[in-house]
């Protein structure tokens, strides 16, 4: 990948990089969620998982680093030392990282995927 001028990276350019590197480190259950006019947090959200907290930490590590190198992004990164979820937020893309189990015990993208409309039953 080539390093492009912070002017020139979009969500888009972030959202396809991290997804590469997300597919690169082995990354499990990566699910992708669009914010766009749903909130002024970000554009993107994605939520994955690594297999342990050494893995979580290592995903979070190269995420930020290419990141940097290749774009000049600097990612706020939070909960790194746990190794449990690791947020990583560039502003206009944020990456959630977990352990299988806290994953689960979170939900996180379930807040965030669209509803599907409930079925009422009328008399």
């Amino acid at each position: 990948m080539t390093g492009l001028a912070h002017a020139d990276v979009t969500s888009e350019t972030q959202l396809t990089s991290i997804l590469t590197i997300l597919e690169d480190m082995k990354a499990e259950n990566v699910v992708e969620i669009d914010l766009r006019g749903k909130t002024a947090i970000g554009d993107y959200m994605i939520v994955c998982s690594g297999r342990s907290s050494r893995q979580v930490i290592s995903i979070a590590d190269k995420l930020v680093e290419d990141l940097k190198a290749d774009q000049g992004v600097l990612p706020k990164v939070e909960g790194k030392d746990s190794g449990d979820w690791v947020l990583i937020d560039t502003g206009d893309v944020i990456v959630h990282v977990f352990r299988p189990e806290v994953r689960e015990f979170y939900q996180i993208e379930k807040m965030w995927m669209p509803v599907a409309p409930s079925r009422t039953i009328g008399h």
